[in-house]
């Protein structure tokens, strides 16, 4: 018999050249294709290419080829679909913008994976070998018999740790968010529910991890904090291991120092926190009025008392924000000593609610959607020309990324001597940063 084969393909985004992003290393790993290497039976070989560090095979033997992307590259999928099915290879397309943009995406693949694949993938698989491939899967994840929880199995990381990848690899905790802000995709897809998974699995990856010689994880959860009592548990269970960690969560938790002495005390190094803005009525523009920008310096504080750094990521153009505002983040960032800050353009992409009501405003000027890539402002924000709005992110992204707000901020913060090592990691990846958006890229996770 046989032996059928699966291309996972992880696309990498175009730079401003129009040219996919290339890089010697892959430091930050997705777990969607071992994930999905691990849900594929044993009859089908399976080949992980990351386009980052690897070479596209174009001219592969694989019965069907599945694309999956972070964020924007989803424009790099559609034209890697196009590319495969000229060579006859039949395509399918997921991950968070494939599900949001379902019709459009299916307009260049054979079929299309929306929201999680683990319910549908043993099916997807049975009709591609048949050749009955249909235009959309979907299913919801299969949960216990509280509602909560979802099973996966160890992802197939024998795939990749052979690849120029660096020093740490995802472990998933959770999948949805209990907060629904409009802009959000994750609030789109899992519209505020929450779903763990039990805690001796994550346990379980974990040691997958240590025992394959990484000392070192990230833990992806939407929002690692929904949970207190597992949260507190997965502390507990990590703690003697003796690994370090990071992981993402709303700012709130700054508000829980006993939690906050569990996760340094588990090894978490690094949080990362969607702050959004730091004008307040942005904030409730974007459906986040639960979140107080007059609260985050306090909370982060906390944090950083008990030994966690902050990472963080803002999107600029709400409806509370002007040019001032803006210029005045830099500043915030700076006094906050945000270790890794990001920035978006807020995008109305299709599939939020955000693109609803931008639509339903006449506020989108921008119709080719395929030009979505969160540098340049398609909408009309209240206080500025979009322009204007373009403009200020890259000033702000040039200040913040300056060699004097990099060295405040890395080597010159307090705490620094206590773990030099962690401080010079931030130092190189706020370095490659600033040269990425020296050449027009901004900073993103590869």
């Amino acid at each position: 018999m046989i032996k059928k084969k699966l291309l996972l393909i992880q696309s990498s985004p175009y730079d401003p050249q129009g040219n996919p992003i290339k890089r010697k290393k892959l430091y930050f790993v997705g777990l969607a294709l071992p994930l999905l290497a691990a849900l594929t039976p044993g009859d089908w070989e399976v080949e992980i290419c990351l386009e980052t560090i690897d070479p596209v095979p174009f001219d592969t033997d694989a019965t069907l080829v599945a694309i999956g992307s972070m964020g924007h590259a989803i424009i790099r999928s559609r034209d890697l679909a196009l590319a495969f099915r000229k060579r006859g290879k039949p395509v399918i397309m997921g991950g968070y913008m494939a599900s949001l943009m379902a019709e459009e995406a299916k307009k260049y693949c054979d079929s299309v994976v929306i929201g999680d694949a683990e319910p549908v993938w043993e099916q997807v698989l049975t009709d591609a070998a048949a050749g009955t491939l249909k235009p959309f899967y979907q299913a919801p994840l299969t949960t216990s018999a509280a509602g909560t929880a979802y099973s996966t199995p160890m992802p197939r990381f024998d795939l990749i740790i052979n690849k120029s990848i660096g020093n740490f690899l995802p472990v998933q905790a959770g999948r949805g968010c209990p907060n629904t802000c409009s802009f959000c995709s994750v609030a789109c897809l899992y519209q505020g529910h929450y779903h763990q998974r039990p805690l001796e699995e994550v346990v379980r990856d974990i040691h997958q991890v240590r025992d394959l010689g990484f000392r070192r994880f990230l833990l992806l959860d939407d929002n690692i904090v929904a949970s207190r009592d597992y949260l507190m548990a997965l502390c507990q269970a990590i703690t003697p291991l003796k690994m370090t960690w990071f992981s993402q969560c709303d700012i709130t938790i700054g508000n829980d120092l006993v939690l906050l002495k569990a996760l340094a005390d588990s090894g978490c190094q690094v949080l990362s926190f969607g702050l959004e803005s730091i004008s307040r009525e942005s904030l409730v523009a974007m459906e986040k009025g639960w979140a107080h920008p007059d609260e985050y310096p306090r909370l982060i504080r906390n944090i950083q008392a008990a030994g966690i750094d902050i990472s963080t990521e803002m999107v600029l153009g709400a409806d509370g924000d002007t040019l001032e505002s803006i210029e005045a983040t830099a500043r915030v960032i700076d006094e906050l000593g945000v270790v890794v800050p990001r920035f978006y353009i807020l995008t109305p992409i299709p599939g939020t609610r955000f693109f609803d009501q931008m639509q339903a405003a006449g506020r989108i000027v921008e119709d080719d959607i395929h030009s979505y890539n969160g540098t340049r402002a398609v909408h009309q924000p209240r206080h500025m020309t979009p322009e204007d709005l373009t403009e200020a992110y890259w000033l702000l992204y040039r200040q913040v990324f300056s060699f004097r707000s990099i060295l405040r901020r890395t080597l010159l913060r307090p705490g620094t001597w206590r773990n030099l090592p962690l401080s010079l990691f931030y130092l190189v990846v706020n370095l490659t940063y600033r040269n990425q958006i020296r050449r027009g890229i901004p900073p993103n996770i590869l």
